[in-house]
């Protein structure tokens, strides 16, 4: 497998980064270019930048923000926000993004997946998923980035990558909802049963506390990436000691 990535995540709201618990109170965590450019400089391999109200509220991700801040960028950048059409995700592309996260759009028409991935390739498509245990079920959610419109779907998580894959997906990022935010590690069991039915690349999310659990998903989970957000805004974990606690169990990492 190649060297497994460590992803800073940016979930942006009125332009100004913010990370809540467990999808709610949310708090000001500071400016997505400052914060961006601090991220590349400290070795993350990746960054994402999601802007959590677009899909709820009908619009799409701001163009010309979205170029201000890859300017600055020379590792991949995926983004989410809003985005339901091919032409608006090839104008993401354009603006400098590397890869197009889709969540709610894809529930709403999972054609969209197929589409995306004829005309941009499938490594330019991520499918995120949002997922929480519901009635002894991993179920899908949809339109999270606020309290007031956060909604159950009838998917079964499991049944939704798998279909997602189908349909073209070229990684697939579960943010395990109920572990969002609190610092308790990964839910290693439930990424362990996606990545067991998933061919593609699985990126983790939800729960990172301290690097010994970017250790566990990797070990345990076998997952492709981890992603963090709040522990890296506040300073309480730095990337390059996630890397080494990754690197000295004997797991691949880029320096």
């Amino acid at each position: 497998m190649p060297a497994r990535r460590i992803i800073a995540c940016l979930d942006v709201k009125g332009g100004r980064v913010v990370k809540g618990v467990r999808f709610e109170g949310h708090v000001d965590m500071g400016d997505p270019a400052e914060l961006a450019i601090r991220y590349r400089d400290a070795g993350a391999d990746e960054i994402v930048i999601y802007d959590i109200t677009a899909s709820a509220e009908r619009r799409v991700i701001d163009y010309a923000w979205l170029k201000a801040i890859a300017r600055h960028l020379d590792i991949p950048l995926c983004v989410a926000g809003g985005i339901r059409s091919v032409e608006q995700a090839i104008t993401c592309l354009e603006h400098g993004a590397d890869k197009i996260s889709i969540n709610s759009p894809a529930l709403e028409r999972p054609d969209f997946i197929t589409d995306l991935a004829e005309i941009a390739g499938t490594q330019c498509v991520v499918v995120g998923v949002d997922s929480r245990m519901i009635d002894g079920e991993w179920t899908a959610f949809q339109y999270t980035g606020d309290t007031k419109t956060i909604t159950k779907t009838p998917r079964r998580m499991l049944d939704w990558i798998v279909e997602a894959q189908a349909r073209g997906a070229g990684e697939i990022v579960l943010n395990c909802m109920d572990r969002d935010g609190t610092r308790e590690g990964y839910d290693i069991a439930q990424l362990a049963q996606a990545r067991a039915r998933l061919r593609i690349p699985l990126v983790a999310s939800g729960g990172a506390g301290t690097p010994a659990d970017f250790v566990a998903a990797f070990v345990q989970a076998d997952v492709s990436g981890a992603l963090a957000a709040g522990i890296l805004h506040s300073g309480a974990v730095a990337i390059g000691d996630i890397k080494r606690a990754v690197a000295e169990a004997g797991v691949e990492v880029r320096p």
